[in-house]
């Protein structure tokens, strides 16, 4: 992909969304850093230039219509297209399985799967725009049956990401719907969607407990959003490939 890709990352002023603002920086897309807080977006784009690295900051609350069509709006005013999509942002509240209400889930529930769809949403008139579109949505190994009913393993026992688990579950389920729908739709079959898992990534997600370093994290988001003509869609990865559902 050339200089004149643009690429939007969600969630990207820190973590795994930093990094992969940064390797896509790096192979020569525009990348706009997306954040919730500009103060905050501003700052990790200014790290990020001190390295000679350089990306656009952009406002974007994934968990407001507002605040997305204008990101949207912006996008469109300044680019007229987006050629990548990465679905970064998230949300995790720890809280044991059998304490958890119906309330206790709005917020991860919010961001991670309404929050991805209001971004997609908002954003497809101007993927429809580019010659080679793909979105990547950031999933986890903690949406995966395979893991989940493993007995006695530490994704077996993880009762603290009850709700994030689901939500991520969710994100597989609609990764693939999004993919079967946009290669029926001519104007859409252009579009490549993939989730991607970053594995256990030390972020404060899990208070960095995790074993894999950001960079490592941010890979395989940075592969599906580079992926050419001949890459899949409507899958499942990590790092090493095809991950089970």
């Amino acid at each position: 992909m050339s200089a004149e890709t643009i690429a939007l990352v969600t969630g990207a002023n820190k973590g795994v969304g930093l990094a992969t603002a940064r390797q896509l920086a790096e192979r020569g897309l525009t990348v706009l850093l997306g954040s919730r807080d500009a103060e905050r977006g501003a700052g990790a784009a200014g790290e990020l230039a001190e390295a000679g690295i350089v990306v656009r900051p952009v406002e974007i609350d994934v968990s407001d219509d507002a605040s997305v069509d204008r990101a949207a709006e912006f996008v469109g005013r300044e680019y007229g297209r987006l050629d990548v999509l990465v679905n970064n942002a998230g949300a995790l509240v720890r809280k044991q399985a059998t304490a958890v209400s119906a309330d206790d889930m709005r917020l991860e529930f919010e961001t991670n799967v309404f929050g991805l769809v209001r971004v997609v949403h908002a954003m497809l008139p101007l993927l429809r725009r580019s010659p080679a579109a793909r979105v990547v949505n950031v999933s986890s190994d903690s949406a995966m049956f395979a893991k989940a009913t493993e007995k006695g393993s530490m994704f077996a026992r993880s009762h603290e990401s009850f709700a994030y688990s689901a939500t991520k579950t969710a994100v597989n389920m609609l990764t693939v719907k999004y993919a079967n729908a946009f290669l029926d739709d001519p104007e859409l079959a252009h579009v490549k969607i993939n989730a991607v898992t970053p594995g256990y990534v030390a972020t404060d997600l899990n208070g960095f407990r995790g074993v894999r370093s950001t960079d490592e994290g941010a890979r395989s988001s940075v592969y599906w959003a580079t992926v050419g003509d001949d890459g899949e869609t409507g899958g499942f990865f990590d790092d090493n490939g095809p991950v089970p559902w």
